[in-house]
């Protein structure tokens, strides 16, 4: 009794550190990590018309100071965003506890059916159950591969169940999560055989245990873990200490126990998985068509809907979008771009040209357009373009980009009128 006060007290604690947000209110903690602590957030005003995001969210937080495998997640979640199979990101905020303490949150889709591990809670699943799960990862995992990334760390604890929207044969579908491992595929040798390998012993692959590599074949060995996992109710190697695990996959030339009274099917898909060469392992692509995984209807509830708005894109700009003929433009989101993926839009010449002095030429440039017809918006569109243009020192320089939406009939001149 006395124990179960002190969690209470403590997670009373962490609340009131972190503080809340501008439209959510920090709920119950729903775990803690080496990253951080999650909570259940909702909206102070879900009934809202505006609103932009769900009523009820996870929010991943932890000091400003010790936040950047969050705010890494942050990153990846942006850059491979658009997959139903992947949770969603809402956006990140800072916010302030009572006590002064500055906390880095990152605004996630809620998972309410918990995470995978807790469905499997050491027992089999059914086979049926599993083969959807199995789908709804390999798309995920198919999807962020063809970005260019890998999970790192693909394991029962980081794939949580969401509602289907559906009335299919499950109540729940699976959503990769839990991208603060992730890594960009086929870095630098340099970077490659760096002394040390990212995820969870137990879902290692050999390749990531002998030599340190983790590429996207990594996290199919890791998904084969986790089926087999989901089959059995069993971990993949009967081993609780992690040296002997890393022994096993690394040294030992071993593969997973796959117990002989799986369908056919499950086997052969977890021999595809279990290879120990990663260049002959089965991509997320091939096993896609396997028959463990093919045929199976689409009533796992997954919608095509359209992206919630991020909150950081609604709060930093605003779109001119009243009627489908009106002149709309955007500025490009660069909130997410690595330190290596960065570009520089000025050249030294432009170092001058204040924020101010471009904010202001937006805020001429959206009035203009609001307040002029089609035609007339298209050339207020075109002078004020003129106008910002001639700010720059050096013709040459390159400049800061602008997205615009032309409206229908009107030639795009590419900036410029015809002599």
């Amino acid at each position: 009794m006395e124990s179960k006060k002190k969690i209470e007290v403590e997670e009373l604690k962490n609340v009131n550190e972190f503080g809340d947000g501008v439209s959510w209110y920090r709920g119950a903690m729903l775990g803690k990590g080496s990253f951080g602590y999650v909570y259940l957030a909702n909206l102070k005003n879900p009934n809202s018309k505006n609103r932009y995001l769900p009523s009820v969210m996870a929010v991943k937080s932890a000091e400003v100071s010790v936040s950047g495998s969050i705010q890494k997640e942050r990153e990846v979640l942006s850059n491979i965003k658009g997959c139903p199979y992947v949770i969603r990101c809402f956006g990140d905020e800072t916010t302030s506890g009572n006590n002064g303490v500055m906390a880095y949150n990152l605004l996630l889709e809620y998972g309410s059916g918990g995470t995978l591990a807790e469905r499997i809670n050491n027992r089999g699943l059914a086979e049926f159950e599993v083969r959807l799960y199995t789908r709804s990862m390999l798309r995920g995992l198919n999807h962020i591969h063809a970005i260019g990334y890998v999970h790192c760390d693909m394991k029962p604890e980081n794939v949580l169940l969401v509602p289907s929207s559906s009335k299919g044969s499950v109540e729940f579908r699976a959503k990769i999560g839990d991208l603060g491992l992730a890594k960009r595929e086929n870095q630098s040798k340099k970077r490659r055989l760096e002394p040390y390998w990212r995820g969870t012993p137990m879902y290692l692959s050999p390749e990531a245990v002998a030599d340190n590599v983790q590429e996207s074949p990594a996290d199919i060995w890791a998904l084969g873990c986790i089926v087999l996992e989901m089959l059995t109710g069993k971990p993949p190697w009967n081993r609780k200490d992690a040296e002997d695990v890393l022994r096993k996959i690394g040294e030992g030339h071993e593969l997973p126990e796959i117990p002989g009274d799986l369908s056919k099917e499950a086997k052969d898909f977890l021999k595809g998985c279990f290879v120990r060469k990663p260049t002959y392992r089965w991509t997320a692509e091939m096993l896609l068509i396997h028959p463990f995984v093919e045929g199976l209807s689409d009533d796992d509830g997954v919608e095509e809907r359209e992206e919630v708005e991020d909150i950081n894109e609604v709060d930093s700009m605003q779109l001119v979008t009243e009627t489908d003929d009106e002149v709309s433009y955007s500025q490009e989101d660069w909130s997410c771009i690595s330190e290596e993926e960065s570009v520089g839009y000025w050249s030294e010449d432009d170092t001058e040209i204040t924020e101010d002095e471009i904010a202001s030429s937006f805020a001429e440039e959206r009035m203009s357009i609001r307040s002029s017809s089609i035609d007339s918006g298209f050339n207020s569109m075109i002078d004020t373009s003129s106008q910002v243009a001639s700010r720059n020192p050096s013709n040459n320089s390159s400049k800061c980009p602008l997205k615009f939406t032309i409206p229908a009939g009107v030639l795009a001149l590419g900036g410029r009128r015809e002599i």
